[in-house]
């Protein structure tokens, strides 16, 4: 299975809206530089029938080292977590995605 990159994206933008290949790259950065700076700020990013990332904070709380058993503090901190949306559920399946409207839907 081969994964999907930067420069495969700036690649399919660069042969399906036009833009030249600095200009697809550039393109790219941008929204993804928003993205970013979105989720950096705490803000919650949804994107219509693909999911929404969503930064989430962790209290403290205590771990444990499995090599020697000693309880170690965790410290809090936010977490970044991603729930798909129910189109792209389906269409990861196989299946139909939902009517239009019913797509965001989140579970």
């Amino acid at each position: 299975m081969e994964t999907l990159t930067r420069a495969h994206l700036a690649e399919a933008i660069y042969a399906q809206v036009g833009l030249s290949r600095n200009e697809s790259a550039a393109l790219l950065e941008t929204v993804l530089a928003r993205i970013s700076g979105a989720l950096a700020a705490g803000e919650s990013v949804k994107i219509s029938a693909f999911g929404t990332f969503l930064v989430r904070q962790k209290g403290q709380r205590v771990g444990r080292n499995p090599k020697t058993g000693v309880e170690v503090p965790i410290l809090p901190r936010r977490v970044l977590s991603f729930r798909s949306s129910q189109v792209l559920k389906a269409r990861i399946n196989g299946q139909t995605p939902p009517r239009h409207g019913d797509g965001d839907a989140e579970a």
